[in-house]
């Protein structure tokens, strides 16, 4: 799987060229030009790492940093021409991983996204954690943490919900699901699927409907993100 990057700046310029080098790489990118697409991108999309601007419109850097902060620890690296100490000194005690200063060499760049990747939990394999508004699934230490509180579900109920969130708006069947997630030698029915759905419900759901675990009648389930 490609590592996902998240581009962040309000300069077009720097934006294509930051995406440019970073796909030469393999990486995959999305670029946003503001704080608040930053984080719809963040939430809807769940980037490897971000790539962040500091002097932006409509929230700006530190303030993107901080709300990233609060529910996950996907890696940020500051992207910004204030090249101060106190700049660089306030972006990594607000938790960014690294801090390039703006002008800067595009292949450094990329060596210090590389350097700041493999220094991380995060596996290109296999993404351990999917990030959504008050809810982060965790299915390395098998916990989720709703509403600012961690709690541990069933095994079952937690591979399900983190295979759906994994795979945000696509729809599955009822028997794909059993395939993915109890797997081919499974003798139950579709039914425990439809168990399992409606237990995963009565606990999690986004006041705010950014996202829920729906139903389309006639074929199955979807994780879907507004």
């Amino acid at each position: 799987m490609k590592a996902k990057i998240l581009v962040v700046d309000d300069d077009p310029n720097i934006v294509d060229l930051v995406r440019i080098y970073l796909e030469k790489e393999m990486f995959d990118v999305k670029t946003a030009y503001h704080g608040e697409g930053a984080m719809e991108l963040f939430y809807s999309w769940t980037p490897d790492l971000v790539l962040l601007d500091i002097m932006m419109p409509q929230m700006n850097g530190w303030e993107v940093c901080t709300q990233i902060r609060k529910v996950s620890r996907i890696p940020v690296i500051m992207l910004s021409a204030r090249g101060e100490t106190f700049d660089k000194v306030l972006g990594l005690e607000l938790g960014a991983d690294d801090y390039i200063v703006k002008p800067f060499d595009p292949k450094e760049m990329v060596a210090r996204v590389k350097a700041v990747l493999r220094r991380t939990t995060t596996s290109f394999s296999a993404r351990e954690e999917v990030v959504f508004p008050n809810l982060i699934i965790n299915k390395s230490d098998y916990s989720i943490t709703y509403q600012g509180l961690k709690t541990e579900i069933p095994p079952k109920e937690l591979e399900l919900i983190y295979f759906l969130a994994l795979h945000p708006n696509q729809v599955f069947t009822r028997e794909q699901l059993l395939e993915k997630v109890w797997g081919y030698d499974f003798t139950g029915d579709s039914r425990t699927v439809d168990v399992h759905i409606k237990r995963l419900r009565e606990k999690f759901t986004d006041e705010a409907g950014r996202w829920e675990i729906k139903t389309v009648w006639g074929v199955g389930y979807k994780f879907e993100v507004r």
